[in-house]
């Protein structure tokens, strides 16, 4: 009896565990996908006079885009991996 406890309680903390990963592995995604836009906005937040696309009429959009592309593209990529 104290033998077949021991199991049951062994595989009890197994599938606790393997739900944790499993959680630990949504929320790692999650930070990589709010990462990408974080960076490419500090880039921008930091008014440097010489980059080419604060002069050009499509800078704004682009970086939006490209935040946008790069958070998706992540999202896309864990999604298949079975990681969303």
């Amino acid at each position: 009896m104290r033998d077949a406890l021991n199991q049951i309680l062994s595989v009890n903390a197994t599938l606790v565990a393997q739900r944790q990963n499993e959680d630990m592995k949504k929320i790692s995604g999650w930070a990589a996908i709010l990462f990408a836009p974080t960076l490419i906005a500090a880039v921008y937040g930091m008014n440097f006079d010489n980059m080419p696309e604060l002069h050009w009429a499509f800078g704004y959009p682009m970086a939006v885009g490209g935040m946008v592309a790069f958070a998706g593209g992540l999202y896309w990529m864990f999604k298949r991996n079975k990681w969303m």
